[in-house]
């Protein structure tokens, strides 16, 4: 059964000359985000940004795809902390994303963990929607 969520954003005011918006949350109710062009191609100063929207889906998807192989090769005691860095160049648009996990899976070789992490990289959702997008992996077991 296919699932559908939705954010919405209302912006007010040209973007380089002080406009600034709120991201929604909706579906979940989760609250709302400001955001800006500085807060985008300069520092946050406590707004968001498109791209680390884009960076915390993409780590929870991946974590979950990691996760769901893990659990379906009989791996159950499963911790993950991932991030993703999402780069942003003015002018170009997004130009790569890093994921980073660490792992720790007892009875998995590094080897073995590298190839979950490679898997899920390829075939969680998001990953698949940012696929014009170079990504790049850093995985390991602690």
């Amino acid at each position: 059964m296919a699932t559908t969520r939705t954010a919405t954003t209302h912006w007010q005011g040209p973007l380089l000359d002080g406009g600034k918006g709120s991201v929604t949350l909706v579906s979940s109710g989760l609250g709302s985000f400001e955001v800006n062009w500085p807060a985008r191609a300069e520092q946050p100063n406590g707004m968001t940004s498109p791209e680390e929207l884009i960076a915390a889906a993409h780590s929870a998807c991946y974590s979950m795809a990691l996760s769901n192989g893990l659990a379906k090769a009989g791996h159950t005691d499963i911790s993950l902390e991932t991030s993703a860095d999402v780069t942003f160049q003015p002018g170009q648009g997004i130009t790569g994303i890093k994921i980073t996990v660490r792992g720790r899976v007892p009875g998995l070789t590094p080897e073995q963990f590298a190839t979950f992490a490679e898997d899920a990289k390829t075939n969680c959702p998001v990953s698949k929607a940012l696929a014009a997008t170079p990504i790049s992996l850093d995985a390991a077991l602690e």
